[in-house]
């Protein structure tokens, strides 16, 4: 099994909206998004990734275009990757292998499952132990509370949808249903829909990170905290390269490299 990322090009990604309000207006956050994108490869189907997760497969070898649910970020924009898969392994998930090109990036990418059990108002805070060992709880590393629900369309369940608020002729239709989100790990027929933050960059070193939520009214839930996760800072890039000698003899070439 292989895939192949070279002969793709062009590749464009268009918002769609969540929902209509009364208004006409359609909802201001996105949860799914148009991926348009060119290919050389002839008699292959293609794959879509978002932050290096398995998004969807198109179906033939001609399509190029592929609606996929995009991950809620409010802190750094999606990656969006498309590779090209033989047939037999258009649903095979090539993440392990695309993941590779992100290590030492320095920064790390905390993935939160909003479930339709949060309350509406509910904010999450993320905090970090700047390699102590003793995550502080004091200071959170979001500049601001991430919004669990910032549109209403988005929240749903018996008894709790915005009547007239959802898509035309329905309320909190603009929720993650299921085969939607993350599946099976929502409420009976709708799927969670994964939060994702990623952290600024980090120096080199071990770091454990916390979450916890708020309610509307500010009580805080029970923190959730990761096991110790190993940060490597990218190399600086070069300022300046300059030749220092060349061996004709051996073919090696000598630089000098400024930081």
């Amino acid at each position: 099994m292989s895939f192949l990322c070279d002969g793709i090009e062009n590749v464009r990604v268009f918002a769609l909206p969540d929902g209509v309000q009364a208004d006409g207006q359609c909802a201001s956050v996105f949860g799914a998004a148009l991926v348009t994108w060119r290919s050389s490869h002839m008699g292959m189907f293609h794959q879509v990734y978002l932050n290096g997760r398995f998004a969807g497969a198109t179906v033939d070898a001609e399509q190029r275009r592929l609606v996929v649910q995009a991950p809620s970020l409010f802190q750094s924009a999606v990656r969006v990757t498309v590779i090209a898969v033989a047939p037999a392994d258009a649903h095979v998930d090539f993440a392990a292998e695309l993941e590779q090109a992100a290590v030492s990036s320095g920064r790390v990418r905390l993935t939160l499952l909003r479930s339709q059990a949060m309350p509406l108002g509910a904010t999450a805070n993320i905090y970090h132990d700047n390699g102590t060992g003793q995550i502080d709880y004091t200071q959170p590393l979001n500049g601001t509370p991430i919004a669990i629900w910032p549109c209403m369309h988005d929240k749903a369940g018996f008894g709790m949808g915005q009547f007239a608020a959802g898509d035309f002729g329905y309320d909190s239709a603009a929720s993650v249903g299921f085969g939607k989100g993350a599946l099976g790990q929502g409420q009976f027929g709708l799927d969670a829909d994964p939060i994702e933050w990623i952290s600024p960059a980090l120096p080199t070193g071990k770091y454990r990170f916390g979450t916890k939520l708020t309610d509307a009214s500010g009580n805080e839930g029970t923190a959730s905290e990761t096991a110790q996760i190993t940060v490597v800072s990218p190399a600086e890039p070069a300022v300046t390269l300059d030749v220092a000698a060349f061996d004709q003899q051996t073919n090696e070439l000598t630089l000098i490299v400024t930081g």
